[in-house]
């Protein structure tokens, strides 16, 4: 049995059932006895966790990702530290991953489903790029699909120490490997756009329905993304508009310059396309396509170059063998001058690189000292200048005020410095280094925001994104005459009332006015006058009267619009056909004693909008002939009825009518 499952950690979360595993830690189904509430918790798998290193990197970055507070994000309540556990508490969510989504819907997804997904993926980038964190690992994987259809992205931050747990492209990383920027597979610099690119990778899978590169390793993956183009994803699947495709090449360029330089700009692109799909974006083929070749040079981390190499070293191989055979005799002197022009370029800048390192005044010349930055954070500038006074802060140092920022250290405290602690730097003879940083204006106190009024989906919005994180909100819903259904009657705090870190807010929200239900009885055959009546002291309201030509007594109902024993909300509207009578021809038909043939028609109701059980009710001249429970997994449901002269057939599916039309039976 799981040691954990049955345990209360931190006197709080009892540990229901594993959930799930991952490659560094197991999820949990626990129960929060404080807030009384399911939550999911991630427990640090043991071989990871007698890693110190990780384990302080794991508990900075957790710290850092709860912060985070946006629908599109799975929430991240809680992080704990001690010397036996490292875990995180996060939002226990009830839905798949993307991943399976798209394998139980089947590939490509309709590209307006693609939309609706990457949008909100988009915007959750968005938040958390704002407040300076990259995921890393944006893959299918690592979204959520709630059941109303709404995404959340998972892992924020925890990918950053899982590949830095990994020192080579294994065959382990290949589900991440084909989502993975150029930057990333070089080992170079990466910044919010690597997200871009990731995002722009699961928008290809969704809508061509199949990944941009495949290979048997996961090296010859990564290679493909750093050297490769990508097909366009018209050329896989031509249902996809030409704007779309502009958006999901313009996030995978493998130049980061030709990409989205933020997440915001795709989005704006993704909306713009989303009013109107036939839109131009102008995008030039150097925009969307333009090879990596122009890129920075290829830098792989640890033991990923060796596998890379070798697999680049074995393609250049090929290409040059391929070059010598279409080689032709050529005039050396051409040659021989290119080589004489680089070796004079290559000394000018060797000259150059040797006197701007090792002359007077270089960089790397031996006047000048190194000096190491110190940690001015928490400091006030009056106690570092007295530092700096008193030698306790080489006086080489010199301060100088940055921005003034909103913190929850004391007014006066530096709160960031540039540049940062433990930097070394090169300083010459004479010189100073200026050190900027920002003061904190102290912490903010936070109000209760007024929402009354508002839809109370977007106070909900309003109030997860005040900037005070772990904030509850609870829905107490109520009927009310006044206030329409779905906004907001009042708050609890009230609008201006201080709000604290983890503190529970209370929207009442109206259901409308409360309505009254009635069952609707039987008025076939009644006097128009008598069903008028009735209908009237019932509750229901007559909208409308019509005649047909019946072999019932002129003035009695012979069909209503609304079936016997259906529930309904009082004052709804209901129609009577009444008859006319019979026809002339018909009277001289009764007069001669001939009796009206009886005949049989066919009625096919449509069930492909339909996914539950439905009860079906057919009836004609107003009396019930079919009245059956179908599965809709038939597609169509057939039935006959039998009738004379011209009768009115009406269908019923669940108590609504989706059919009502005159046959003539005598045809």
């Amino acid at each position: 049995m799981d040691q954990y499952i049955g345990k209360i950690l931190d006197d709080r979360y009892e540990i229901l059932e594993c959930i799930g595993s991952g490659g560094m830690a197991v999820v949990y189904k626990t129960l929060d006895h404080r807030l009384n509430r399911l939550v999911a918790v991630k427990i640090l798998k043991p071989e990871l966790a007698r890693n110190a290193e990780f384990r302080r990197r794991f508990q900075d970055e957790s710290q850092a990702v709860a912060m985070l507070s946006h629908p599109n994000i799975v929430a991240v309540y809680d992080v704990s530290h001690t010397d036996e556990l490292d875990y995180i508490v996060m939002e226990l969510i009830d839905g798949i991953t993307l991943k399976q989504y798209m394998q139980k819907k089947g590939m490509p997804l309709n590209w307006r489903e693609a939309l609706h997904f990457i949008t909100q993926i988009v915007k959750g980038l968005s938040h958390a790029h704002s407040r300076g964190i990259i995921h890393r690992d944006i893959k299918p994987h690592n979204i959520m699909v709630l059941r109303d259809g709404s995404v959340k992205v998972a892992d924020f931050g925890i990918a950053r120490l899982v590949s830095a747990n990994q020192s080579t492209l294994t065959q382990e990383t290949l589900g991440s490997v084909h989502y993975i920027s150029p930057e990333q597979a070089r080992g170079s610099h990466i910044d919010c756009r690597t997200d871009i690119y990731s995002a722009g990778v699961v928008l290809y899978e969704m809508t061509a329905g199949r990944l941009p590169y495949e290979g048997d390793t996961p090296v010859s993956v990564a290679i493909q993304h750093i050297n490769s183009i990508p097909l366009p994803t018209r050329d896989i699947n031509p249902d996809i508009p030409e704007a779309l495709e502009a958006i999901t090449m313009k996030a995978m360029a493998s130049n980061v310059e030709k990409r989205y330089p933020t997440a915001d700009a795709m989005l704006a692109d993704l909306e713009e396309f989303r009013k109107n799909p036939n839109i131009d974006f102008e995008y030039t083929e150097e925009d969307l396509f333009q090879s990596a070749q122009e890129d920075e040079p290829t830098i792989i981390r640890n033991g990923e170059s060796d596998s890379i190499r070798r697999e680049e070293s074995r393609q250049e191989a090929q290409e040059s063998r391929n070059r010598g055979k279409k080689k032709e005799k050529k005039n050396p002197w051409p040659i021989i001058l290119a080589i004489l022009a680089i070796l004079i370029f290559v000394g000018g800048i060797t000259y150059f690189l040797y006197s701007s390192l090792f002359g007077p005044g270089g960089l790397l010349s031996s006047s000048g000292q190194e000096v190491t930055v110190p940690n001015l954070v928490g400091m006030t500038i009056e106690e570092v200048n007295e530092a700096i006074a008193s030698g306790e802060i080489d006086s080489v140092f010199t301060i100088q005020e940055g921005d003034t920022v909103d913190s929850d250290s004391p007014a006066g405290q530096i709160v960031y410095q540039d540049p940062e602690f433990n930097d070394t730097l090169k300083v010459q003879d004479g010189e100073s280094v200026t050190i900027t940083v920002d003061i904190s204006a102290g912490p903010t106190e936070l109000t209760m925001p007024n929402v009354v009024g508002q839809d109370y989906r977007v106070a909900q919005e309003t109030l997860t994104d005040t900037g005070i994180y772990n904030l509850t909100v609870t829905l107490d819903m109520e009927y009310s005459d006044s206030v329409d259904a779905n906004l907001v009657i009042s708050t609890d705090p009230a609008a201006g009332e201080a709000l604290e870190e983890g503190q529970s807010v209370t929207l009442t929200v109206s259901l409308g006015a409360e309505s009254t239900t009635i069952t609707v009885i039987d008025f076939l055959n009644m006097d128009i006058d008598a069903a008028r009546t009735a209908a009237s002291a019932l509750g229901l309201f007559v909208d409308d009267i019509q005649e047909k030509v019946d072999d019932s007594e002129k003035g009695t109902v012979i069909y209503q619009s609304i079936s016997p024993g259906a529930e309904v909300e009082e004052g709804t509207g209901i129609t009577f056909y009444i008859s006319s009578g019979p026809t002339e021809d018909d009277e001289d038909d009764e007069d001669d004693g001939d009796t009206a043939v009886s005949t049989t028609k066919s009625v096919t109701v449509d069930l492909s909008a339909y996914t539950e059980p439905v009860h079906i009710v057919i009836t004609v001249g107003g009396t019930s002939q079919v009245d059956a429970s179908v599965d809709p997994s038939i597609g169509t449901y057939t039935a006959s009825v039998t009738g004379t002269g011209t009768q009115i057939i009406c269908v019923y599916v669940d108590d609504v009518v989706v059919q009502n039309y005159e046959q003539d039976f005598s045809e």
